[in-house]
């Protein structure tokens, strides 16, 4: 393609073939200006593959990169915006870029970017220096008026951060009649009034980051939301039992998120948190091998140890692979962890373990169309585990 200049957005995951894409245009003499994330958080290193980079959020200053690219023909080294959500409500995304791309058939939007919690793994919280921004209502609501798709996933890192604002968008969205899924935290239900709002206003189920089951984790990760309701009158964990109960009376489908390998996880505890999830039958759920990402407490933690993995730069270093542990566990080898974490989303999307988990009457057999959503796309997941597992990150 003949263009005037080439924007990628750089997530961590895609640095290394990010990096390969825009080192290739450079060669063509076209400009690369890179932002995202990881140019966000590791600004020098994107730099070596970029005449420009882009730090925080792109809707503030993109028009004044057109026009010095437009007026001056020439882009500024460095463009500076600030976190948050700009407002365009003359603007709509061109969804129509997507057909025929592989893409699931779901409307993805967003209402919120950010969270308020402090979690030392997180790479949105030191992106977003743990603040919470919003889109107007108005202006979500007549997005979703232009969409056929009555399915929409708002890709919000945490969409009942702020449980004021989320109860006026579920009001609103309560007369479209739509049917929506999202990621959350697990303390939205202190909140009855805003639970109430988010079953009547159509959502199917959220993303819930569990992390962990085991409560000395959780508080040394910095995930206090998840520890709020969950201490008895003993001071002891009860391991969520009452919050499940209750996302399953609300008739909710639960995505259970987990992160494993933190300090206090060994080869056992991995098959405790697979029998937890299975006990529980969650709809769906993610085994996430715990990731050090750039300039999270974490990161600097393990730096600080010595217990980083691949020269510090996982996600640059040709031998690393999707899914593999990236750093030195304390209770088991970096191999155990991969290996572990492997054999349980392989046993978790197993055909017997699929068919043992859809029977809930309050959860995946409540509706047909809860049931259609279960079988679709636990199929699609039992594949994505063997596709994704073990893949390389660049080409060359």
């Amino acid at each position: 393609e003949k263009v005037d200049l080439v924007a990628i957005t750089v997530e961590t995951f895609t640095a290394r073939r990010a990096y390969e894409i825009a080192d290739e245009f450079r060669k063509r003499k076209i400009p690369v200006i890179l932002g995202g994330f990881h140019p966000t958080l590791l600004p020098e290193e994107a730099l070596e593959h970029a005449d420009s980079i882009f730090l925080h959020d792109a809707e503030w200053m993109w028009p004044e990169v057109l026009i010095d690219l437009k007026e001056r023909k020439a882009i500024k080294q460095i463009y500076t915006s600030r976190a948050g959500i700009g407002q365009f409500p003359n603007f709509l995304p061109r969804r129509e870029l997507f057909k025929g791309r592989g893409y699931l058939p779901i409307t993805l939007m967003q209402f919120g970017r950010g969270c308020p919690f402090k979690c030392n793994f997180c790479a949105i919280s030191s992106f977003f220096d743990r603040q919470h921004y919003t889109r107007s209502v108005d202006e979500v609501v007549r997005e979703i008026k232009t969409q056929k798709n009555r399915y929409v996933f708002f890709v919000d890192d945490n969409i009942v951060a702020n449980r004021a604002q989320s109860k006026e968008l579920f009001k609103a969205l309560i007369p479209l009649k739509i049917k929506w899924v999202s990621q959350g935290c697990i303390d939205m239900l202190e909140d009855k009034e805003l639970m109430d709002l988010l079953v009547k206003s159509g959502c199917l189920g959220n993303v819930i980051g569990f992390e962990s089951i085991n409560p000395v984790d959780l508080k040394l990760m910095g995930k206090a939301s998840n520890l709020r309701r969950n201490l008895v009158e003993n001071n002891k964990f009860d391991n969520y039992e009452s919050q499940i109960n209750e996302l399953k009376n609300y008739g909710l489908q639960t995505w259970a998120a987990f992160t494993l390998g933190h300090d206090w996880d060994s080869q056992e505890s991995l098959v405790k948190t697979l029998d937890f999830a299975l006990k529980h039958k969650f709809t769906f759920a993610a085994y996430n091998i715990l990731v050090p990402y750039p300039k999270t407490p974490l990161y600097e933690k393990l730096k600080e140890e010595g217990r980083l993995l691949y020269d510090g730069k996982w996600w640059l270093h040709p031998e690393y692979r999707f899914n593999y542990a990236a750093f030195k566990p304390k209770l088991m080898s970096a191999d155990e962890l991969t290996e572990g974490v492997f054999e349980i989303r392989k046993v978790w999307n197993s055909n017997w373990s699929v068919l043992k988990r859809f029977f809930d009457l309050r959860t995946n057999m409540r509706s047909v169309e809860r049931m259609v959503i279960y079988w679709i796309y636990n199929s699609l997941f039992q594949k994505e585990v063997f596709k994704k597992q073990g893949m390389h990150f660049g080409i060359k």
